[in-house]
C-alpha cells in the first residue's frame, strides 16, 4: 500500500475544513490516524476526498 504525500490536516485545509470535522470523518470510515499531522495511505486519504467532494456536491445541489 503506498502513501499519500497528504496529512489530515492538509486535507482540512486544502477543503477549507476543520481538522476536527476530517478528524471525526476518519473516525465513521474507521481511518486509524495518531493525529491530524498523520500521513494516510493512499487510499484512505482517496476515500476521505471522495466522501468531500460527495458532500459538497450534494450541498450544492440542496442549495440550487
Amino acid at each position: 500500500m503506498g502513501f499519500a504525500d497528504l496529512s489530515i490536516a492538509e486535507i482540512a485545509a486544502d477543503y477549507n475544513l476543520s481538522e476536527a470535522k476530517v478528524l471525526s470523518l476518519c473516525d465513521q470510515l474507521g481511518i486509524a490516524y495518531k493525529s491530524s499531522k498523520t500521513r494516510l495511505a493512499l487510499e484512505d486519504a482517496k476515500i476521505i476526498i471522495s466522501h468531500i467532494l460527495t458532500q459538497i456536491q450534494s450541498s450544492s445541489n440542496q442549495q440550487d
